[in-house]
């Protein structure tokens, strides 16, 4: 059944997130029926093991304006979010997740900086204290080192909490990469963008779905993703250890044609042998990361698979 566009699309990606959906419900729902716009919010199924989608599919029916659609698998959440902002058809689209850690009441003000003329209205956290001193360093860490090396840089401590324009989130569905990080591609795209602080929540239910394993790979994603400087670090390595190593080969020779006998030191010979074959099996990895890269992209498997058609898609 095809419906009027909407001025608003919520897009939340949903994965074992039974406890939070109540109270994310109870405080979003009152709020955009207030702000008197046109919405929908589009519940994308990630393949959550406990009784999301039921609960959702509940909601559904009370509150025609809730679209769930429901995934064959879970394929992760930049999967899931780019199946939402394929599906949204608002004039301005707000991706945001229901552990109420980002504060739903932001919207009003990101359409209200949105009908100033701009197209993208990022969300920065200013208060982190809610994370471990750990995660907070790591991640001031990443994006330091990502916008080091990385073009376009992304902005720090912007999640993918952001008000979207209709023209930014079709830029975004031109984009063929299977292997997405949406954060560097919400950077990529460009247009005109604003900026409003906000101090994140403490969770309101449920646990984190990103393990500190977890967000390693996916800071590694995000820098083989959109830079190529890693290749270029052990080239460089690579370079400067084979220049060392021919210096110290002359040393050896005027040593040897002055004392008429070799140094000693097997020892120390292991240790170098050791250290070179471990730079070599890292700059092979890291190679690997790369190469493993076009072989996902070369497949061209569909980013997503939905297991029930949308009803209310165009």
């Amino acid at each position: 059944m095809t419906h009027a566009a909407p001025t608003l699309s919520i897009v939340c990606p949903i994965h074992n997130e039974e406890e939070a959906l109540p109270g994310f419900f109870a405080e979003l729902l009152p709020l955009l029926e207030a702000s008197g716009e046109t919405h929908e919010i589009l519940c994308i199924n990630d393949g959550s093991r406990d009784a999301s989608l039921a609960v959702l599919q509940s909601y559904q029916q009370r509150h025609p304006q809730i679209r769930v659609i429901d995934l064959s698998r879970n394929f992760g959440k930049e999967a899931a979010l780019s199946c939402g902002l394929d599906l949204a058809r608002g004039q301005a689209v707000v991706p945001i997740d229901a552990d109420l850690q980002d504060p739903p009441e932001l919207i009003i003000d990101m359409l209200r900086v949105w009908r100033q003329g701009f197209d993208v209205v990022l969300a920065q956290r200013t208060d982190r204290s809610q994370d471990s001193l750990l995660k907070r360093k790591t991640a001031e860490w990443f994006y330091r080192f990502h916008n080091l090396i990385s073009e376009p840089p992304i902005p720090p401590n912007v999640g993918d909490f952001r008000l979207l324009d209709r023209k930014v989130v079709d830029a975004l569905k031109q984009l063929p990469e299977r292997r997405r990080f949406m954060k560097g591609l919400f950077a990529w795209v460009g247009f005109r963008q604003a900026t409003l602080p906000y101090a994140r929540r403490v969770r309101t239910a449920g646990e984190s779905k990103f393990s500190g394993w977890r967000l390693w790979n996916f800071a590694l994603e995000g820098i083989t993703s959109f830079s190529t400087a890693p290749l270029r670090i052990w080239a460089y390595l690579g370079l400067g250890i084979a220049l060392l190593a021919f210096l110290f080969g002359l040393f050896i020779i005027g040593h040897t044609l002055m004392y008429g006998r070799d140094l000693p030191g097997y020892a120390s010979m292991i240790t170098v042998v050791l250290f070179l074959g471990g730079i070599q099996l890292i700059g092979l990895g890291m190679l690997g990361e790369y190469i493993g890269r076009i072989f996902s992209e070369t497949k061209g498997r569909p980013i997503y698979i939905i297991r029930e058609p949308d009803q209310d898609a165009p």
